[in-house]
């Protein structure tokens, strides 16, 4: 059982034996069971009562809450990206990065709306210019949530407690100098990587940004032209590039 787990288990219980001291200490509240007011006695049995239920509910919540590890081949929709994403906040060191990553997909969804929703202003569903807009945001789409899959990978592998000894300095004297450094920079490669693939998402945004101006200035556009719009050519470029990467 990890200490975090322990030190909230016995943080639990003492803060309810304190509870119970406070109300029944003859000095303090002095509340007695089977005393004359009926009131104080009243209130003396739910006080046991909900001690009682706090007592069993938590310690079994704390002793039973295993966190849940949803793998990326699981994965299937945006949905199950957030899911796996706030199971993660468990993990303290990532707790601002997972909130920005969730901020992000939130930007994302809405962008996609916006976007598709002008472009069907300017093209019927079935014309080649939508067709082309379309097919280029679904692969941008695409490269968005591998990212975030792979940020998924690298959250599901960090070992938040070990990371935490290390730097607390918890391990001084088990381990020599030198493997406590290369155990530390193995944990800071998985931190850099995560906020590169954030920096990388950001980026997409701005690319996403960027189509969305361009749009919006035209009121019709021809299939050649299409392919020759700044925004088309650098979200192009980004697709290009990550499916070289990837081969």
């Amino acid at each position: 059982m990890s200490r975090d787990k322990l030190a909230k288990i016995a943080g639990l219980n003492i803060g309810i034996a304190a509870a119970d001291t406070i109300i029944f200490s003859p000095g303090l509240l002095g509340i007695q069971l089977g005393g004359a007011g009926v009131l104080g006695t009243a209130f003396g049995a739910t006080a046991i009562l909900m001690s009682a239920i706090i007592f069993v509910y938590g310690n079994y919540s704390l002793l039973s809450n295993k966190q849940i590890i949803i793998h990326t081949s699981e994965i299937k929709t945006s949905e199950d990206c957030i899911l796996a994403l706030k199971e993660g906040y468990r993990k303290k060191t990532f707790e601002k990065d997972i909130s920005m990553i969730l901020e992000q997909i939130e930007r994302f969804q809405k962008k996609k709306e916006v976007i598709t929703d002008i472009l069907l202003q300017k093209f019927n569903s079935t014309e080649m210019s939508y067709s082309k807009f379309e097919s280029t945001i679904a692969e941008v789409e695409n490269i968005f949530f591998i990212n975030i899959k792979s940020i998924i990978n690298k959250l599901n592998a960090f070992d938040e407690e070990e990371y935490s000894s290390l730097q607390k300095n918890n391990l001084k004297g088990k381990l020599s100098s030198e493997l406590m450094n290369t155990k530390m920079a193995i944990y800071n490669e998985y931190i850099s990587y995560v906020v590169k693939a954030i920096e990388d998402n950001e980026e997409i945004l701005i690319k996403l940004d960027k189509l969305l101006l361009e749009v919006s200035r035209f009121n019709s556009l021809e299939d050649g032209e299409i392919e020759k719009m700044p925004a088309i050519l650098s979200l192009d470029e980004l697709i290009d590039r990550t499916k070289l990467y990837k081969s």
